[in-house]
């Protein structure tokens, strides 16, 4: 995709970006609010902040360009939410950085009507996202954060940055913001394997040449990864390819719950009301909900089911193995160098070893815990599991006397339920952190998002 050319969004009158505080060896500045990371979520949040009167933000990226899922960007890959889901229209949506204002700037706004298939490509969302971050003079990419002290006597955050020729930078800000992302996960069972016999789909189109030279591969996990992954081996097979097996510990290769009344379950309205519940039961629904985010989608699931229907009609390739109910307990290599798995069939408690060239962990993301952070890991409260205790506002409880907020995005699933990783949220969230620094209602968040009522009706007497 092509890099648009335009001007910077400019900012409403207020305090200039980045007041110089003087030379003491490090170039140093003062806002109202340095975010770390920039993915979807924090862009979206430098986006919203951007027509905010008298509010000065910044956001650091350690990377020199943003990038999104590249590891997985399949060329007919699709969104699974729609435009509206995107950085700003659920809470602003006349804002000038709306999908529907890149399709008229890029000049697709016509045919994309036209197109009738209101859910964008991969391709076409990152390429979105890239022409917000190039309008946007707040977002500083080869932004390295290295650590984070709160100044008690100045009543701030010291920000230590390093930009990517080496200059240090120092900012100050009251306001910390996190959206740093997850990293890829390789459950403990995997870890034994060798780099040459172990992937992680966040990697898989930079492994093709491993995949290709492959005379096995096996997918490890069920979610969306995971069978995107298994679609594209099997088309590989038809062609010539590996042979294919997929194994998962799930009772089944289950579907994504998108059902009209259970996205209720994933609206503001229903965050609210979850973040309401004591913490145990917070720890239950979310193990219960797992169908709403680690499910397939019935589009994916389709494509599996004509590409080995395909398979038994022209007959010839590889192996192809599906399972569900398997458990990977540990993993080696052999002496013929293979990786060997050791496995349980769950429902007999059968054990067995499953022998292949190259395994793919579809085994999903965990939070990252940021080294920067160290200085001030004492100060931020955790609950009985040693997780952020997050409040409504996205706000990590922090010890007395801290005058100074952290705000999490994407890392108060816990907290805010499985709905906080979606993208369809992010707009609200935002919103919801700039009301709260700001003080006011820089943007109205939704009143009603669900038809359900969540919690018990009123006692009555």
């Amino acid at each position: 995709m092509s890099e648009p050319v335009s001007e910077p969004l400019g900012k409403s009158p207020g305090k200039p970006l980045g007041k110089p505080l003087g030379d003491l060896g490090a170039s140093v500045s003062e806002h109202d609010v340095v975010a770390v990371g920039c993915g979807p979520f924090n862009l979206g949040l430098a986006a919203l902040a951007s027509t905010v009167d008298g509010l000065d933000l910044v956001v650091l990226e350690e990377q020199p360009e943003l990038t999104w899922h590249r590891g997985m960007m399949f060329g007919d890959a699709s969104m699974q939410v729609n435009f509206l889901a995107d950085l700003v229209t659920l809470v602003a949506p006349g804002h000038p950085l709306s999908f529907l204002t890149y399709l008229h700037d890029m000049d697709r706004l016509y045919t994309f009507t036209v197109r009738e298939n209101f859910f964008p490509s991969r391709r076409e969302y990152e390429d979105y996202l890239r022409w917000a971050a190039a309008k946007l003079p707040s977002v500083r990419f080869s932004h390295r954060v290295e650590e984070v002290h709160w100044d008690a006597a100045r009543e701030h955050f010291t920000v230590h940055a390093v930009r990517g020729d080496g200059t240090p930078l120092r900012m100050h800000a009251r306001n910390l913001v996190l959206g740093i992302g997850t990293a890829p996960h390789v459950p403990d069972a995997l870890a034994a394997l060798p780099p040459s016999r172990l992937l992680h789909t966040a990697d898989y189109l930079y492994r093709e040449a491993d995949v290709d030279a492959a005379a096995k591969v096996t997918v490890i996990g069920s979610g969306q990864s995971g069978a995107e992954v298994t679609a594209d081996l099997l088309g590989r097979n038809l062609d010539g390819g590996p042979a294919v097996s997929w194994l998962t510990r799930t009772a089944s290769f289950a579907p994504l719950d998108y059902t009209k009344m259970v996205l209720e379950m994933t609206t503001p309205a229903y965050m609210q009301y979850f973040h309401s519940l004591p913490e145990e039961v917070r720890d239950r629904l979310t193990r219960e909900q797992w169908q709403f985010y680690k499910g397939i989608s019935t589009d994916t699931l389709e494509e599996i089911h004509e590409l080995l229907y395909r398979r038994q009609l022209e007959h010839g390739p590889a192996e192809v193995e599906l399972r569900f109910g398997v458990t990977v307990e540990s993993a080696a290599v052999d002496a013929a160098g293979r990786a060997a798995l050791s496995c349980r069939h769950r429902d007999t408690g059968q054990t067995f070893v499953h022998t292949t060239d190259l395994v793919v962990a579809a085994t999903g993301y965990r939070n990252r815990r940021p080294v920067f952070l160290k200085p001030i890991e004492d100060l931020l409260l955790r609950d009985g599991r040693g997780r952020h205790r997050v409040r409504l506002d996205h706000s990590v409880e922090l010890e007395a006397g801290i005058t100074g907020r952290v705000f999490v995005a994407n890392a108060e699933t816990h907290s805010h339920g499985v709905s906080s990783p979606n993208l369809d949220i992010g707009a609200v969230r935002n919103a919801t952190i700039l009301n709260a620094i700001t003080g006011r209602e820089a943007y109205r968040l939704p009143k009603r998002s669900a038809f359900t009522s969540f919690g018990a009706p009123p006692r009555t007497s």
